[in-house]
């Protein structure tokens, strides 16, 4: 009995361990997640659908400088992880317009055929809509090849970009094996919170912290909801978007100052479970493609950090906001 009622007692300390690390359900759109700043939305029509693009428009806290700069998060991300960035930035003059890109965050989940020209589209929009002619524009991940492309395209609207270990510093067509958008589907529905708890250690970050957990129950938390399903298209639509439209062969065409923060520790590479670890060891190294990139970009300037991954605004908060603020 004495040997019953202690496995009995481990077993319901384990049960309880596992329900308090459970992960909330989040709905796709991400209501229940907290946001820094109020969220208000950019009507548009697409494609025949009505939707909604998200956006953040934070004043500044002290005397305005009559600068905005605007905020494009990474793929697996959303304007939830700029809070930092943005109380920095208002906190020295900047007006702060934080978009969740459309099929991200807080922004409708359409299935369309997405572009970065498309996408660079409606963030102009949303400056002609808010009366905004010229902005920096920092582009972390995915939100560096948009910046790119709306540079490429618009490039009297900005001052400056600014591009936080961008994803894209590689044709991925030329090492990453082809897929359909179904079968990128099928892969995203197999998402659980393990298998993005990995993928983060493994390429996002150089040490594991308690603090990155949240990014990983919002990344994980979408994966119960019932609509997950429409959020898995959305997330392979966009990725054959990053495969299918490359913006490294047009670096040189940049007319826009532009500087790179880059966490030289960084492993991202777009595809990476369908490479060999030979293959992935070869890739995604950007202490190398950072480099490689500034010289590609006329003009360019390159800040790196030591012993920094993907994300350096959350890992060396500090360390990037002095470089950001001191580069701006």
């Amino acid at each position: 009995m004495k040997r019953f009622l202690i496995l009995f007692a481990l077993s319901l300390f384990s049960f309880t361990a596992v329900q308090a690390q459970k992960i909330d359900t989040l709905s796709i759109t991400l209501e229940n997640v907290k946001y820094p700043y109020p969220i208000k939305f950019l009507p548009i029509n697409i494609e025949g659908q009505d939707v909604r693009m998200a956006y953040m428009d934070v004043p500044p806290t002290i005397a305005p400088n009559g600068r905005t700069v605007m905020l494009f998060h990474g793929k697996n991300f959303g304007g939830y992880y700029w809070s930092h960035v943005i109380r920095a930035l208002a906190g020295n003059g900047y007006r702060v317009l934080v978009p969740d890109q459309i099929g991200f965050g807080r922004s409708s989940k359409p299935i369309i055929n997405y572009s970065f020209k498309q996408l660079a589209q409606w963030n102009k929009k949303l400056l002609d809509t808010l009366g905004i002619q010229k902005t920096s524009i920092l582009g972390h991940s995915m939100g560096g090849m948009l910046a790119t492309r709306f540079a490429l395209m618009f490039p009297e609207r900005m001052d400056k970009l600014l591009l936080e270990n961008p994803i894209g510093l590689e044709d991925y067509k030329t090492f990453v094996p082809v897929s359909t958008v179904e079968e990128q589907y099928q892969r995203e529905l197999k998402n659980t919170a393990e298998s993005i708890r990995q993928y983060y250690k493994s390429s996002y970050f150089t040490v594991w912290k308690p603090d990155y957990e949240s990014l990983v129950n919002v990344a994980a938390g979408v994966t119960f909801s019932a609509d997950f399903p429409r959020y898995a298209k959305v997330a392979a639509l966009t990725y054959n978007m990053i495969y299918e439209q490359p913006v490294v062969d047009e670096f040189k065409d940049l007319k826009v100052p532009t500087i790179l923060f880059i966490g030289k520790e960084d492993k991202t590479i777009v595809g990476k479970g369908l490479l060999s670890a030979d293959q992935q060891a070869i890739h995604g190294l950007y202490r190398f493609l950072g480099k490689n990139t500034a010289l590609k970009i006329p003009g360019s300037k390159i800040v790196e950090f030591e012993a920094c991954g993907h994300i350096p605004h959350v890992e060396i908060v500090t360390e990037f906001l002095v470089a950001l603020t001191g580069s701006l």
